[in-house]
């Protein structure tokens, strides 16, 4: 390995190593506030809470990694450029490509590994974390009481609370219990409670509820079926009312048992191939017995059962109902009622169930191809992170920190809305964890080939320069080219391009007046085009995620700013022709009705053109 090799790749995993760490270390904390519900208040002991964070760690990976890659990158080449390091190799013929291809070989192997490590190590965590938290879930159900929502404790009761308060969250209010039956399925017993108390002992498997203020409902139907046609119900009211749960069972709890290993996220894809295969399998016959099933309830298989064929044929033109008469005719008619009702609620039911499939199917294909994608994703993020350091010349964690964030974010969010719509089947699921890859692959390739040319990050020339030719702007680089040449050259050339007319010294107060009279106002134009800009598309987003009191008023505060800033941009413009009638006739503002209402909608391209020619012709004019 050369030297510069070995400098380009020990530089690059000093700042992986210490980004990768620090991402971990701010990842896990936010796993942990994540399942901080789960966790708090179980006395659970150092061993079980590091068995969490090492299974916790693995399946941040996915989403740590990629990052890392990208804001490494950026940051070591940007500081490469901002050292001038990349322009000493390019001084010696070394190219962009040639300082990233030992990183190339690196990052390739990173991509292998982290295939590996999807495949086998995550799966392996997924598994076990899952397992961990169910178990820790059951070692104290008085802590699992969560509010607004039925949490089940013990093996007959689900409870429902509106507020929890007590240093221990003992003291409940609104109270609503459900109890299972022993020997039924269902809950026909109902508690209702205006308050209630929890009081339990760290010693005792007994839990105690007591409830204060409220009704108790009983509608357990009785054995006798007679006597359910009358539809009992018992009621009651009590001022307190004590309910103990044995937590006996539920205590004791094994946190290392393992007894869910289904989930499509624990699967290598070996196993996930052949689940796949078997859910297709299983699908294919579904829908097969489903389609046999709906031609048998048409009776046409055994329609002409009993009927004697005829050797000749005959053809009947007429209403097949003329056939019988009036009480067959009704008999016919409601039996095919009954039958449409039937078969219509057995397809919606079936949709459902087959939907549901289908989402389930979906999202093992999701979670084989999850597992590919990833080492893909890390070599396409380094091909974008790299010449987008070397573009943007800096280093360090400012401007690659925000520039890696955004680019993440718009990776992240991407891949979310993919995989989203590709569990409905909107989108082909095994397409839907490359699509985020896909979309960033042509941008790799544009940064790429810029940062190789040792050109700009972006070049509007190509549509700026007709603008300025149309609104007469000069560029500074003329008047600075012409001020470097001789004084007798740039008198000649001053004499061949007929040196621009001056102001009147007596105007040159009336000028200025309104030169910073259109500023004031012009200002005051972009900030309300600002504020329209920003409240206008609020409306839309708010509105489309059912927020439409939010949404109504911010399109009337976009109309109303809107309105403002048409009112400061006429008075502007106003300004502005009165000082152009002022200066000499060499100077003119354009008047394209197209270029009015342009710079209407895009005011603040507007104000930066006009502002440029604006401070250009009256510095001329008042020379």
């Amino acid at each position: 390995m050369k030297i510069l090799d070995r400098y380009i790749l020990t530089s690059y995993l000093k700042t992986f190593i210490s980004v990768l760490v620090i991402l971990l270390m701010i990842f896990v904390l936010q796993a942990v506030w994540l399942y901080i519900k789960e966790l708090a208040g179980k006395d659970l002991d150092v061993t079980v809470i590091a068995k969490f964070l090492i299974y916790v760690i693995p399946e941040l990976m996915p989403l740590v990694l990629p990052l890392t890659i990208l804001l490494t990158s950026i940051m070591v080449f940007g500081n490469f450029a901002e050292n001038y390091e990349f322009a000493a190799m390019k001084s010696t013929g070394i190219s962009l490509q040639r300082a990233m291809r030992s990183l190339g070989v690196f990052i390739t192997l990173l991509a292998i590994t982290t295939f590996f490590f999807s495949n086998n190590v995550i799966p392996w965590a997924k598994y076990n974390s899952y397992n961990l938290r169910k178990n820790i879930a059951k070692l104290k159900p008085a802590m699992v009481i969560a509010e607004g929502q039925f949490n089940e404790v013990g093996d007959q009761y689900n409870i429902k609370v509106a507020k929890k308060s007590g240093d221990r969250g003992q003291y409940l209010k609104e109270v609503i219990i459900h109890k299972k039956a022993d020997n039924k399925r269902g809950n026909f017993t109902t508690i209702i409670a205006k308050n209630g108390e929890l009081i339990g002992n760290e010693d005792s498997d007994v839990l105690r509820l007591i409830l204060f203020d409220g009704y108790f409902y009983d509608d357990t139907p009785p054995k006798d079926y007679k006597d359910r046609e009358k539809h009992p119900m018992a009621k009651s009211y009590f001022e307190k009312y004590t309910i103990n749960v044995d937590l006996s069972n539920l205590n004791d709890i094994d946190l290392d048992q393992k007894n869910i290993s289904d989930k499509y996220d624990m699967l290598n894809i070996q196993d996930l191939n052949y689940t796949i295969d078997t859910l297709k399998t299983a699908q294919t016959k579904e829908r097969k017995e489903y389609a046999n099933n709906l031609y048998n309830r048409t009776s046409m298989p055994v329609i002409n059962t009993g009927i004697d064929v005829k050797k000749t044929d005959s053809t009947f033109n007429g209403d097949i109902l003329s056939i019988f008469n009036n009480k067959q005719k009704v008999q016919l008619i409601d039996l095919a009622q009954n039958t449409f009702k039937s078969t219509k609620q057995i397809v919606t039911s079936k949709e459902k169930n087959l939907k549901s499939k289908q989402i389930w199917l979906n999202k093992h294909i999701i979670a084989l191809h999850e597992k590919l994608a990833l080492g893909f994703a890390c070599i396409i993020l380094f091909f974008v992170g790299a010449p987008l350091g070397a573009l943007i010349r800096k280093g360090g964690l400012g401007l690659p920190m925000v520039i890696a964030i955004l680019l993440f974010l718009t990776y992240h969010f991407i891949g979310i809305f993919a995989k989203e719509s590709s569990e409905t089947g909107s989108i082909n699921p095994a397409l839907s964890p490359w699509v985020s890859t896909l979309i960033m692959l042509p941008l790799s390739i544009y940064l790429t080939k810029r940062a190789t040319e040792d050109r700009g990050l972006f070049e509007f020339d190509h549509l700026i320069e007709p603008v300025k030719k149309l609104l007469n702007i000069k560029n500074k680089d003329d008047d600075s080219e012409r001020r470097e040449l001789p004084d007798a050259v740039a008198e000649i050339i001053a004499d061949e391009d007929h040196t621009a007319p001056k102001l009147s010294t007596n105007k040159h107060p009336e000028v200025l007046k309104l030169k910073a009279d259109y500023f004031v106002y012009a200002k005051f134009s972009l900030v309300f085009w600002i504020c329209s800009a920003v409240f206008i598309p609020l409306y839309f987003i708010l509105k489309n995620n059912k927020l439409p009191e939010i949404a109504f008023i911010c399109i009337q505060l976009g109309i109303v700013t809107w309105a403002i800033y048409l009112v400061y941009y006429v008075v502007a413009y106003t300004k502005l022709v009165k000082l152009y009638k002022l200066l000499p006739s060499t100077y003119a503002l354009s008047k394209h009705v197209l270029l009015l209402i342009l710079g209407i909608v895009l005011y603040p391209i507007t104000y930066l053109l006009r502002k440029n020619k604006l401070n250009s012709d009256t510095s001329d004019s008042l020379k």
